[in-house]
């Protein structure tokens, strides 16, 4: 079981303190009353996101060995303007850094992190529309 705790400050902002021991602070944007003091819970959905297809893809390259010498993750989500607002479209932008590194094995790792490891992405599936683009840098 995994569990998050988080403790009221004032105002919007939250504090909380992962498994690890690190600390992370939540709040909200001024026009909605807070003091934009920490992250937006809905921007922690997406770095939760980015991290979990992260950690996969990284694994999974290394197994397939490939020689990625950087990564990152764009995250992109879009919501409705009424309320709740959930997510309903996230773009999510793989750029990769390596020499000779091959597509088709960076899609079936970014296809395997989406369809089967990623517990963010398929608790996400049913909400949201998620796309995937990859872009790959030589060096």
């Amino acid at each position: 079981m995994i569990e998050a705790k988080l403790k009221w400050q004032e105002g919007l902002r939250f504090e909380g303190t992962s498994s690890f021991g690190h600390k992370i602070i939540t709040d909200g944007a001024r026009t909605s009353g807070g003091s934009e003091m920490g992250y937006r819970p809905t921007e922690l959905v997406l770095f939760a996101l980015a991290g979990c297809t992260g950690m996969d893809v990284v694994k999974i390259l290394e197994k397939m060995r490939q020689k990625v010498t950087g990564f990152e993750i764009e995250v992109k989500g879009q919501q409705p303007e009424e309320y709740p607002k959930p997510y309903n479209k996230i773009d999510i932008k793989y750029i990769f850094t390596g020499k000779g590194l091959d597509k088709d094995k960076i899609a079936t790792a970014i296809g395997l992190s989406k369809d089967k490891y990623c517990m963010v992405s398929q608790t996400l599936a049913g909400v949201a529309n998620i796309c995937h683009e990859i872009e790959i840098r030589e060096g």
